[in-house]
């Protein structure tokens, strides 16, 4: 009897390692990225590979943003930061692959590697932040019109 539930706690554990992905268990598909701007205050839009709006907000914040769009496809997004008196600046942000991702080599086998982390997104991670150094548009010298000069005598 104790020898069977041995043997059951074992296989369990065992069957636990095969249907998980190594980048599941220890990184994440989800990652807070930080935004800033200098100066500070832009408006800021983040738009996924799709180009659907998935974040706005005001610098400097953390924002939550997925590393995967898809099965075996890491997430692009492009931003957009504006600010009042300053050219507006466009960057992109994209996901790469994470490390952990190989460890389904030792501990995830062909399961981990081939359909959990690819399908959870786990197998890629993004950026911890992105700053915008935002150019200040300069401002037009004053028109000084040109005068006519006229003179008049009169006597």
């Amino acid at each position: 009897m104790m020898c069977l539930k041995k043997l059951a706690i074992t296989a369990a554990l065992s069957a636990s390692v095969f249907v998980t992905g190594c980048a599941s268990i220890v990184s994440d598909s989800q990652y807070p990225v930080v935004m800033k701007s200098e100066p500070s205050g832009a408006e800021y839009q983040i738009r996924n590979r799709s180009g659907s709006l998935v974040h706005q907000g005001t610098t400097p914040s953390t924002v939550t943003l997925k590393s995967g769009a898809g099965y075996f496809k890491g997430e692009r997004y492009k931003l957009q930061f504006s600010k009042e008196g300053y050219q507006q600046q466009d960057q992109s942000l994209e996901s790469s692959m994470d490390g952990w991702y190989w460890g389904n080599l030792l501990f995830g086998g062909l399961i981990g590697m081939l359909a959990v982390d690819p399908a959870t997104g786990a197998m890629y991670k993004l950026p911890p932040g992105k700053t915008a150094n935002l150019v200040q548009i300069p401002m037009a010298a004053p028109a000084t019109p040109e005068a006519e000069v006229v003179s008049s005598v009169t006597e």
